[in-house]
């Protein structure tokens, strides 16, 4: 009886959470759909606003892949396309990583040469007073 009960709670939240991430998918469609008039604040913006939610939802996947009773029920099946899906994932970001930070540092090398760096955020000594750090 307890597993019916639990199930029966369990299963609204799933629909939620569906319904939920497909409203945001549309919502995401439609402002890509704008981005060929987008000056570069809308650029960040909407970046920011799809790595805030990738975060979310990677997270939410994570304590997905913690819970026992998913854990204990989930086919093989399931658990072999989230590998194939998410190794693509993260290569594709690894790569888009590695693409840009290189690039940026690239230009913003250019940029020192040429004297075009914002006076305000840099000192004549070094270069950008912030320091990037990664988490690794």
């Amino acid at each position: 009886m307890w597993g019916v009960m639990y199930v029966s709670s369990f299963l609204p939240n799933l629909d939620a959470w569906v319904k939920r991430q497909k409203e945001v998918l549309e919502s995401f469609k439609k402002a890509e759909k704008r981005l060929k008039n987008a000056d570069r604040l809308d650029l960040i913006v909407l970046s920011r606003a799809a790595f805030q939610h990738m975060i979310k939802t990677l997270s939410a996947f994570d304590q997905w892949l913690q819970e026992p009773f998913v854990i204990s029920h989930m086919p093989k099946e399931m658990l072999e396309d989230v590998w194939r899906t998410i190794s693509k994932l993260l290569y594709e970001l690894l790569e888009l990583d590695i693409r840009h930070t290189s690039g940026f540092k690239e230009y913003v090398e250019k940029l020192a040469r040429e004297g075009k760096l914002n006076p305000i955020l840099v000192s004549p000594k070094e270069m950008p007073r912030r320091s990037l750090q990664t988490t690794i």
